[in-house]
């Protein structure tokens, strides 16, 4: 007798601010389909790399004030994707929990190591090496993205930037490094919940 095929798990994300209108669908069995709009395009494109590296389906929409600039619009995906991501999750029984990705990008290679431990943490270490404004926009934008991202999802999330000369290729190795992480740390191997205390932290 075969195994009943195990659930696909979805999440959706709505969030209307004076800042920013922002939906979100996300698919952690996918197969890397994006629709991805938030107004940034720097930012549409460092997220469909990394769902498909991660075979994740993601459909986004963000209208936010980029009239003031980047920064909330930014802020708020992360939020959005984090908060799918662990909804989707659920109780994380079963999930292998861990992940490392390293995806070279010409000159550049960035370190990415996560944990979906229900513990949100945010190591960045490296952006001396990304250029002061990228694609019109100061580089922190990218550290508040990952670290919105990382408190939603309740995940520890490392990222280290080793080497390289271009912030393009530096943030699209993260991306990738990202999406090579999550695909690993979301697998489904068995129903144990992988803690030794019996629990993961929610």
């Amino acid at each position: 007798m075969s195994e009943a095929p195990l659930p696909v798990r979805r999440a959706e994300f709505a969030r209307r601010t004076r800042e920013t209108d922002i939906r979100a669908a996300l698919c952690l069995d996918g197969a890397g389909v994006t629709d991805v709009h938030t107004g940034i395009g720097l930012l549409d494109h460092l997220l469909t790399l990394t769902m498909f590296w991660a075979e994740m389906d993601l459909t986004l929409t963000c209208k936010g004030d980029l009239e003031v600039d980047a920064h909330h619009s930014a802020e708020d995906t992360g939020l959005a994707v984090g908060t799918a991501l662990r909804d989707a999750l659920g109780d994380r029984a079963g999930i292998v929990r861990v992940g490392h990705g390293r995806v070279p990008m010409d000159e550049a290679l960035a370190d990415v190591v996560l944990d979906l431990s229900g513990r949100p943490w945010l190591e960045w270490r490296g952006d001396e090496l990304l250029p002061p404004v990228i694609a019109g926009e100061e580089m922190d934008l990218w550290r508040e993205f990952y670290k919105a991202l990382a408190s939603a999802a309740r995940c520890n999330l490392h990222v280290s930037f080793l080497y390289g000369k271009n912030g393009h290729h530096l943030l699209e190795s993260a991306a990738k490094g990202l999406g090579l992480a999550l695909g690993q740390a979301v697998r489904r191997r068995g129903t144990l919940i992988r803690s030794t205390k019996g629990g993961l932290d929610s």
